[in-house]
């Protein structure tokens, strides 16, 4: 009995269950939010157009029983109801669209962190000449250049590595001079 409330422990404590709840915790919040702005608002304005309510779009299947003269009962007759369907696609895409929002939010705000962490390490990594550059101003505008003088002097340096590699692959002989060298010392040595 220990055994699994122990590990019932260990799954409820794990960050991606608690994550879960939370979120369904949220997401039921956050619909019902939706519904009465659909319900409440949405609703009443379609209504409001000139074709009628939408919630008496309706399409009788089989024969209509009736309470009264012109009255239907619609608990007791087989209908499709066009409004509630019409009503739940709106409902969807306004849930679809906040939803979109509040991401975009939050991966915004998450890149903007990741930002200023890489901002932090590259301020933690500046020599005290660089430091001494810009003197008290650390500001986005002077790491920046620091940045373009580090990327310009990475690039200055490769420029030059790549000269040097081509000088020495110059420098060094040809496949027919080297033979024309191994001719002339196998001739000095048969004289």
């Amino acid at each position: 009995m220990k055994k699994i409330i122990k590990e019932f422990k260990a799954f409820i404590t794990r960050g991606n269950v608690v994550d879960l709840a939370v979120g369904m915790i949220i997401g039921a919040a956050f619909t019902a939010i939706v519904n009465a702005l659909v319900n409440n608002i949405f609703k009443p304005l379609i209504n409001w157009i000139p074709m009628g309510d939408i919630s008496g779009l309706r399409t009788v299947l089989g024969t209509p029983v009736y309470l009264e003269e012109g009255v239907i009962d619609w608990a007791n007759t087989n209908y499709i109801d066009w409004g509630a369907f019409l009503m739940a696609i709106v409902n969807f895409l306004l849930t679809a669209v906040v939803l979109f929002v509040l991401i975009k939010i939050i991966n915004t705000v998450r890149s903007g962190m990741g930002g200023l962490k890489k901002d932090a390490e590259f301020m933690a990594s500046l020599t005290a000449e660089e430091k001494a550059s810009v003197g008290n101003k650390l500001n986005k505008k002077n790491l920046k250049l620091i940045k373009e003088q580090r990327e310009q002097a990475a690039k200055a340096k490769a420029e030059q590595e790549a000269k040097e590699k081509a000088a020495a692959e110059a420098a060094k002989p040809t496949v027919e001079e080297l033979l024309a060298q191994i001719r002339d010392l196998l001739q000095e040595q048969n004289k």
